[in-house]
Parts: C-alpha cells; sequence; structure tokens
C-alpha cells in the first residue's frame, strides 16, 4: 500500500467513525431528524445483520468475514502496486468500508446506520458511509472494467 492510500484510508474510515460517534451520541433510535421532508433522513439505527439486514443476528460470522476480506484487499493492495490507479482506488474504498463496519462489528457487536433516504416512495433500507464506500469502489471497479473490456474488444 502506498503512503497517499494509506492517508486516504485513514481519512475514509474517521469520517466513517466520526459520523457515526455523532449520530449514535446525540440521536434516539430511530428517531429521524427530517432533512428533506419525504426524501432524506438522518435516523439513528443499529444493523446486526448486512446490507438490507441480510443475515441479522450473525455478527460473528460477518466479523469474521469482513476481517478475511480486509485482509485479502490489503495484501492485494501491496502484491498490486502496477494496477492502474482507478483499480486501487476502488479497492481502497472498498477496504475503507468494510474496516469501517468491521470496527462497529467487532466493537459494539452491530454496524451504526443512519443515512434514511425514500426514494419514489420506497423506503430505501439505511446505511452509512462505510456501505456508501463500498458501493462506490464496487461500481467503480466494474465502470473501469467494462470500459477497458470495451477498449481492448474495441
Amino acid at each position: 500500500m502506498k503512503l497517499k492510500e494509506f492517508v486516504l484510508l485513514v481519512l475514509f474510515l474517521f469520517i466513517d467513525q466520526i459520523t457515526k460517534f455523532i449520530v449514535s451520541t446525540n440521536l434516539n433510535i430511530y428517531e429521524p431528524i427530517v432533512v428533506i421532508k419525504n426524501f432524506f433522513n438522518i435516523t439513528y439505527a443499529q444493523n446486526t445483520g448486512a446490507a438490507w439486514s441480510i443475515f441479522e443476528g450473525k455478527t460473528i460470522v460477518l466479523t469474521i468475514v469482513s476481517f478475511v476480506v480486509s485482509c485479502a484487499m490489503i495484501y492485494w493492495l501491496f502484491k498490486n502496486k502496477n494496477e492502474t490507479k482507478i483499480v486501487r482506488f476502488s479497492v481502497l474504498l472498498m477496504l475503507s468500508g468494510a474496516i469501517g463496519n468491521f470496527i462497529d462489528r467487532l466493537l459494539l457487536g452491530y454496524v451504526i446506520d443512519f443515512l434514511d433516504f425514500y426514494i419514489f416512495g420506497y423506503d430505501f433500507p439505511i446505511f452509512n458511509i462505510a456501505d456508501s464506500l463500498l458501493c462506490i469502489g464496487v461500481g467503480i471497479l466494474l465502470l473501469s472494467t467494462f470500459f477497458e473490456k470495451e477498449k481492448i474488444n474495441g
């Protein structure tokens, strides 16, 4: 892992953990703060599962999986120093998200979620910064892979 990447990792983890701390120490569980009516609330939730609360109550398994996946991504970052910046950045985002939620599971036994959106009347599952980092990282990786294949095939 390069120094710039390590600094970004620490920054992303800080943002994730400080937002979770602020929410968990200032809000009551499931009491929303309306930011944009009928679209966005800040709502403190404790998630013992994964995305959409799947595997609810499987904190030990999810903690182990998060640890193993994080170790694999760290190993990959050290072994693939010549990979493109965009691919390395996407892995760094995913790693930041995985470690952010790992910290919660390890220390609290659940993940702190608080970003609560209603999209076209659908109450989207509450999530956090770490989840966002994971999803953005996966999206960037998929797009970069797609466009790389387009260059090769095009």
